[in-house]
């Protein structure tokens, strides 16, 4: 099948605003609702229309899995992808059914459930060990009981919390008992259970400016006031914070790579935020959701660590370091805090699954997770650089990329006084994604940059081909 030649599916349109694996998806859907393509019929691979169409491999593939979830088409191994057997006519009324704008649905998450070129908060999914991972869920399985079936711990499961406990102690240097580490569903979760146990309505916490988007929608969300503290070289300017809100209740940071500019906090600033948590009874809540990779040394210690008041509540997360479908993240809490959040969870929390959580806990336990860590570092070291390079090369004369010691992103300034949110809307036209550091910002306002991950690109060819789209829409 030739689709832009003498094909029976219509081309695709380069002016159009619709994504091209949108574009792909409708296309195929139609055909195969207007009797183009009928049940049993072969479709071209993903290799051939990459090549075919001179589109990225994950933009066929986005749309390929698209119509796959949605039952048009099966894939048969090496017999190759076809259209679902048994498919009615009544498809066709599937085809005129309204789908939700676009706009309307990337709006309503800040991480969407797709997988496209640069797509931030995505570990390298190609990397994963889907084997040992199956191997380790099929023993967890077998070796089920009935006293695993019933509700699961709101606290998490003690295995797990003590292998966490077990594991901080050693990478990031954290002693802490398996009864202060608490499991949640993810960092919305977490500092969900922090404002119910320890702030209410009202009250001030500093937050980092740029900053990770979700925190202060959050607190907003709990009618707290967030305040925007400025991040420099060093990270949090902790004197800027004293001077905007001394009396703040919480301050919400990121010391090992921050959010989203990758500087890591220095020892003075940390030692200034550790005082004044202790002086005015505050609270720091410390997001190490990537503290693991850093490339150019050994990770930073945690700000945890140099906690001698129990003033520190530090919340890590599995969804990097391992997969973000696991929903599963975790809190320390300090031994005098671990009754009031047993109290909190046994009224907000619901416990999280429990196989899940028992799969982590092998993995963990039998040294897979430390393996793991270790190679990722060294390929995330590598991939960023030939990224890096990649990009460089086709689109040094509009923007310079930050040097960075760690992290699973990429930040792009921009040349030219050029916006970032009209790249980026451009980019999720042409298939790609992209955050701009101006949403990032709590005024809106600021230096133009665009955040890319660079975990799942492979080569530094692969970077060049997507920095021409990049060019082609700049």
């Amino acid at each position: 099948m030739n689709m832009t030649g003498n094909s029976r599916i219509s081309p695709l349109d380069r002016a159009a605003t619709e994504p091209y694996y949108r574009q792909i998806y409708d296309r195929f859907r139609g055909a195969i609702a207007n009797g183009v393509l009928k049940p049993g019929d072969r479709i071209p691979s993903a290799r051939a229309l990459t090549k075919e169409l001179g589109l990225a491999r994950g933009t066929i593939e986005a749309a390929y899995s698209l119509l796959a979830a949605e039952g048009y088409i099966q894939a048969r191994g090496q017999a190759g992808t076809i259209v679902t057997p048994g498919l009615t006519p009544q498809i066709q009324k599937a085809v005129a059914v309204a789908r939700p704008d676009r706009a309307v649905v990337a709006g309503n998450s800040f991480r969407p459930d797709s997988i496209l070129p640069f797509q931030m908060g995505l570990p390298a999914l190609d990397a994963f060990p889907r084997k040992l991972w199956a191997r380790l869920g099929a023993r967890c399985i077998r070796a089920t009981q009935s006293t695993d079936m019933v509700h699961p711990s709101v606290f998490g499961l003690y295995g797990l919390r003590a292998a966490i406990a077990a594991y901080l102690q050693v990478s990031r240097g954290i002693d802490c008992a398996p009864s202060q580490v608490f499991v949640t569903s993810g960092y919305r979760h977490t500092l969900e259970l922090i404002a119910h146990a320890l702030l209410k309505p009202g009250d001030r916490v500093w937050i980092e400016n740029p900053g990770y988007p979700p925190t202060r929608e959050l607190l907003g969300a709990m009618h707290m006031n967030g305040v925007p503290v400025p991040v420099d070289a060093d990270g949090m300017i902790v004197s800027e914070g004293l001077r905007l809100a001394p009396r703040a209740r919480a301050a919400v940071i990121t010391p090992g790579h921050q959010s989203p500019l990758c500087v890591s906090l220095s020892l003075p600033r940390r030692l200034a935020l550790l005082d004044w948590a202790a002086r005015n009874h505050g609270w720091i809540i410390e997001d190490d959701y990537d503290g693991e990779y850093r490339y150019i040394s050994r990770p930073l210690p945690a700000l945890k660590s140099l906690d001698r008041d129990g003033r520190v509540l530090y919340a890590g997360t599995f969804s990097k370091v391992l997969l973000p479908a696991l929903r599963l993240a975790y809190l320390v809490v300090p031994p005098e805090q671990v009754q009031r959040f047993e109290d909190v969870s046994h009224t907000f929390a619901g416990g999280s699954p429990q196989l899940a959580q028992a799969i982590v806990t092998a993995f963990i336990m039998e040294g897979h997770f430390a393996r793991h860590i270790q190679r990722m570092r060294r390929l995330y070291a590598e991939r960023r650089e030939a990224t890096a390079a990649g990009l460089e090369s086709v689109l040094h004369k509009y923007m310079r990329i930050d040097p960075q010691p760690g992290g699973m992103h990429l930040i792009l300034r921009l040349k030219g006084g050029r916006s970032d949110r009209r790249l980026v809307a451009r980019m999720r036209d042409e298939g790609l994604y992209g955050e701009a550091l101006t949403d990032w910002m709590a005024s809106g306002r600021g230096a133009s940059a665009v955040l890319l991950n660079f975990t799942n690109l492979g080569s530094q060819g692969a970077a060049e081909v997507l920095g021409k789209r990049i060019l082609r829409v700049l």
